[in-house]
C-alpha cells in the first residue's frame, strides 16, 4: 500500500537574494509581496483568483528556462527566485508598449489621472517610443447607469469581470472577445445589476468611472478622510473623497467614496450614497439652551441606532441624570434578542464572522432578505459559493431571484412562522449524541407534522438538507431582522443558540441598522411608550435626528468623529468629511452640567464588562485582516460561559397571514436616487409586487395606491416586479425620514390597499 504523501506546512525559497519562509501554496507573487520584495503587475488583484493576462509579473527562476508568471506560480522549498534583471525589464516595457498601442492620450481630462496604473507603468518602464501601431476602432462610451464605460481606454486586464462574479457575485460583466476589437459588455439589464461600482474601483485606467464623477475633479484636489459606512452594519472601510472650501467651491463638498479596492468592498449605498449631510442646523445659543431645558424636561429620549458609540454612551449619562428613558425602536428587538442569546449560550457575541461565511461549505440564512438588508454579507456569501462550491440554503417567505446564481435550495416558509422553522431548523441540526439530555428530550418532544403544516416547510425539504450536512463541513448559519421584532424573539433566540453549541454551524447575526450593536451594548433601551403611534411623538418624548426632522439636530454620520460596532464586533472609527453647523451632543451634555469637551473623550471609557477595550480613539490600534488590508480598531473581548442552560419553549402558535401582505424592506439600492451634484431624489419609492399580488389586491401596474402599515400612511405608486412571486409586497421606508427608525413591528403585515381618489376611500 502506498503512504499517502503529507504536503509541507511551509516552504523556504530565496528571492533577489532575500530568504524567505511562507505558508505552502503560497504564489511566488504573494511570496515577494509578503517580504516587501516589488514585483510589478496590471491584472492582479488580491481579492480575487490570479487572472493571468497582463504578464507583468514574469520573474525569472534559476534551473528554469524562459520566465514564468509569479502570480500563478507557487512557491517551493529551495527555489531561487530573480525578479529583477536587464531582460525583465525589457520584456516588461514591451508589454508596456503594447498596452499603450493607441490608447488615447486624455490625461489632462481623465478621472484617473494622477492615480493611473497605466500611467504609472508607462513611466515606470521609460515608454517613451512606440514601436507598436494598430489600426484604431470606433468604440462609443456606454453608459450603465451610475458607471461609464470608454472601450477606447480598456486596457482588458478583466479586473471587473472577474470581481463582479468571484466578489459581487452577479456576473453582469463579460468580454465580448474579437482581437484588437474585445470589449467589455453589460449582460444584465441594469435593474439587476447591483450598480456596486467595483468594477469602476478595481479598473487601473479610466475605462470604467462614475457618472456622476465624470469631467468634475483631478484625483490630486480632492482630500481623503479615512471613515467607516453608515449605511449598514457592515461598517465597511471607505474614504470619503472631498474637495476643500476655495472660490470656486465655497463649501467643502464630497465628490466620490473610494476604498482599498485591492483587499475590500463596497457596496452602492456606501459607494454613492454619501449626500446626506445634516445641512440644516445652527449655532444658536438659544437653541441650545432650549435643548438642554427640553433634555431636561423630556420622559423619553427617542434616536436612530446610526449614531456613534460615544454619542450611546453620553445618552445614557444624560438619561441617567434627567431620569428619562432611552428608546430606540430599530434596535430594541434586537437588543432583546442578543440579551436572549447571551443567557442561553452563555456566550457575549455569536462567533461568526465575513471570513467564516466566505470559507463554509454550507450557508444556511433565515429571517433576511440578504441582498437588500446586508449586501456585504451577501458578497460574502457569492465569494463561498464561486470558490468552496458551498451550498446555499435560503429560507424566506420570498424568493428572490438575484440570489439564484448562489442558492442551491430555497426553503419558503409562512410569514410568521420564524419560530416554527427555527425549531424544525433545530431537530435538523442539532447533533443529538452530543446535546445535553433535557436539549434532546425537548426536540423528540416537538410535534414535527403540526410545525412543517403551520409553517409550509416539509419533512422532505428538511430531510434534503440533513443529506447536504453529511456531505460537507464548515457551517454557517446567518440569521437577520425578521426575527427581532418578531413577538417570539427571545424564545428563537434560545433556539439559535441551541443550535450554534450544539452542532457544527457558526452564528452570524446581521444588526438591523449601522450601530444597532454597539447601541444594544451600552445603551439600557426601553420599550416604546404606551400609546406611542409612529410618526406621532408621545406625550413627553424629544426625539434627536440627524435627518433634520426631529426636535434636536444632530451631526450626521459624515460629520462626525467617533466609533461604530460592526456586525463582526469590530470596533471602527470614522471621521467627519463635511462640516456641521450646529451643536453637537457635547455641547447639550455640557449645559446639563456633564463634563465632557469632545465626544471621542469618550472612546476610553466605553463599557469594558461588554468587551470595550480602554484606548483613546487616537491610538485605536492598526490590524492586518486576512486579505492582508491594514485597519485602525479593534474586535470586542469575546466572552464565554456556561449559560443558563434554559431549553427553549415550544413554539406557539401565531395568527395566520392570509391573503396580501406588505413586507418592510428597503432596497439595496436605497441610496442610488440621490445624487450629489442636484441633492435631489431621482425618482420616488414604490410598492413592489408580483402580477399575482396585483390580481389578489385588485389592482394594476402604475396605479397608486393608498395603505397603512405600522401606523404610517402611505401613498404609493405600484409597480409590478417579475422577479417577484407570490402574494407579499416590497414597501421600502427609506423616503419618510425619521419615522422609518421610529418602526418596532414586524417586518410582514397584513395588505389592505385602496386606489388613491376611489370610492372606497
Amino acid at each position: 500500500m502506498s503512504e499517502t504523501r503529507r504536503m509541507p506546512e511551509t516552504v523556504t525559497l530565496t528571492i533577489d537574494g532575500k530568504g524567505v519562509t511562507v505558508p505552502w501554496g503560497t504564489t511566488i507573487l504573494q511570496a515577494a509581496r509578503q517580504n516587501g520584495i516589488y514585483i510589478p503587475t496590471m491584472c492582479y488583484l488580491s481579492k480575487v483568483e490570479p487572472i493571468g493576462s497582463c504578464r507583468m509579473c514574469v520573474v525569472e527562476v534559476e534551473g528554469v528556462d524562459g520566465m514564468i508568471l509569479s502570480c500563478q506560480e507557487k512557491a517551493v522549498d529551495g527555489a531561487v527566485i530573480r525578479t529583477n534583471s536587464e531582460e525583465l525589464f525589457h520584456e516588461r516595457q514591451k508589454i508596456m508598449e503594447l498596452y499603450d498601442v493607441n490608447h488615447p492620450l486624455e490625461c489632462g481630462v481623465c478621472d484617473k489621472s494622477g492615480e493611473c496604473d497605466l500611467q504609472n507603468k508607462t513611466l515606470e518602464f521609460a515608454v517613451d517610443t512606440q514601436h507598436f501601431a494598430a489600426r484604431d476602432q470606433h468604440r462609443p462610451v456606454k453608459n450603465w447607469g451610475f458607471i461609464s464605460y470608454d472601450p477606447s481606454l480598456c486596457v482588458m486586464c478583466e479586473k471587473c469581470v472577474r470581481t463582479c462574479a468571484e466578489i459581487i457575485g452577479d456576473d453582469a460583466l463579460a468580454i465580448e472577445t474579437g482581437g484588437y476589437k474585445s470589449t467589455i459588455v453589460n449582460t444584465r439589464d441594469l435593474s439587476d445589476c447591483a450598480q456596486c461600482g467595483e468594477c469602476m474601483a478595481v479598473c487601473p485606467v479610466g475605462a470604467l468611472v462614475s457618472t456622476d464623477f465624470k469631467y468634475t475633479s483631478n484625483a490630486w484636489e480632492l482630500d481623503r478622510i479615512p471613515a467607516s459606512c453608515a449605511h449598514c452594519s457592515a461598517g465597511c472601510q471607505m474614504e470619503y473623497n472631498v474637495k476643500p472650501s476655495s472660490i470656486d467651491n465655497p463649501e467643502p463638498r464630497i465628490y466620490r467614496v473610494t476604498n482599498d479596492f485591492e483587499f475590500s468592498s463596497l457596496c452602492g449605498a456606501g459607494r454613492f450614497g454619501y449626500d446626506f449631510e445634516n445641512r440644516q442646523a445652527k449655532k444658536d445659543p438659544q437653541i441650545l439652551k432650549e435643548a438642554a431645558e427640553a433634555f431636561a424636561k423630556a420622559e423619553t429620549i427617542r434616536f436612530s441606532s446610526v449614531i456613534s458609540n460615544e454619542e450611546a454612551l453620553l445618552l445614557s449619562r444624560i438619561a441617567e441624570r434627567t431620569g428619562a428613558r432611552l428608546v430606540c425602536d430599530e434596535a430594541r428587538g434586537y437588543q432583546k434578542f442578543l440579551r436572549a442569546y447571551r443567557q442561553a449560550s452563555g456566550r457575549s457575541l455569536p462567533g461568526a464572522d465575513l471570513e467564516s461565511v466566505r470559507r463554509s461549505r454550507v450557508i444556511l440564512t433565515l429571517g433576511t432578505r440578504l441582498y437588500d438588508d446586508a449586501p456585504m454579507v451577501k458578497f460574502a456569501v457569492a465569494t463561498a459559493s464561486r470558490r468552496e462550491k458551498a451550498q446555499v440554503i435560503y429560507c424566506h417567505p420570498m424568493e428572490d431571484l438575484r440570489l439564484q446564481k448562489q442558492v442551491t435550495q430555497f426553503i419558503k416558509y409562512e410569514a410568521g412562522s420564524e419560530e416554527g422553522v427555527a425549531a424544525l431548523l433545530a431537530t435538523t441540526l442539532v447533533d443529538r449524541t452530543q446535546a445535553p439530555e433535557e436539549l434532546g428530550r425537548f426536540l423528540e418532544d416537538l410535534d414535527i407534522g403540526y410545525l412543517s403544516a403551520e409553517s409550509n416547510v416539509s419533512e422532505e425539504e428538511l430531510d434534503r438538507l440533513k443529506l447536504t450536512l453529511w456531505k460537507s463541513k464548515r457551517f454557517t448559519l446567518i440569521v437577520g431582522e425578521d426575527l427581532y421584532n418578531h413577538p417570539r424573539v427571545e424564545n428563537i433566540a434560545r433556539i439559535l443558540a441551541a443550535i450554534e453549541r450544539h452542532s457544527d454551524f457558526e452564528l452570524l447575526v446581521i444588526p438591523p441598522a449601522s450601530n444597532s450593536l454597539g447601541v444594544s451594548l451600552i445603551c439600557d433601551l426601553a420599550d416604546e411608550a404606551q400609546g406611542y403611534t409612529v410618526g406621532v411623538n408621545a406625550p413627553g418624548d424629544y426625539v434627536l435626528s440627524a435627518l433634520g426632522d426631529g426636535d434636536c439636530d444632530l451631526p450626521a454620520m459624515n460629520q462626525q468623529e467617533g466609533t461604530l460596532v460592526n456586525l463582526e464586533g469590530r470596533v471602527v472609527p470614522t471621521h467627519p468629511a463635511l462640516p456641521y453647523g450646529g451643536w453637537e451632543l457635547a455641547d447639550i451634555a455640557r449645559e446639563l452640567g456633564i463634563g465632557v469637551r469632545e465626544i471621542v473623550d469618550l472612546t476610553p471609557e466605553l463599557p469594558a464588562e461588554e468587551g470595550f477595550r480602554a484606548v483613546s480613539f487616537d491610538e485605536l490600534p492598526d490590524y492586518f485582516d486576512v486579505t492582508g488590508a491594514e485597519h485602525r480598531g479593534y474586535l470586542l473581548e469575546r466572552r464565554s460561559g456556561e449559560g443558563d442552560g434554559a431549553l427553549p419553549e415550544e413554539p406557539e402558535e401565531l395568527e395566520s397571514y392570509d391573503g396580501t401582505i406588505l413586507y418592510r424592506c428597503n432596497p439595496g439600492k436605497q441610496f442610488s436616487p440621490f445624487t450629489a451634484k442636484t441633492h435631489q431624489l431621482r425618482e420616488e419609492a414604490k410598492l413592489l409586487g408580483s402580477a399575482q399580488f396585483a390580481t389578489a389586491a385588485r389592482i394594476q401596474d402604475g396605479d397608486r395606491v393608498r395603505f397603512v402599515q405600522d401606523g404610517i400612511e402611505y401613498e404609493r405608486e405600484f409597480r409590478i416586479d417579475t422577479s417577484m412571486k407570490g402574494t407579499v409586497a416590497i414597501n421600502p421606508v427609506f423616503d419618510i425620514g425619521l419615522r422609518g427608525f421610529a418602526i418596532s413591528s414586524y417586518r410582514f403585515s397584513p395588505a389592505k390597499l385602496t386606489k388613491a381618489g376611489s370610492a372606497d376611500e
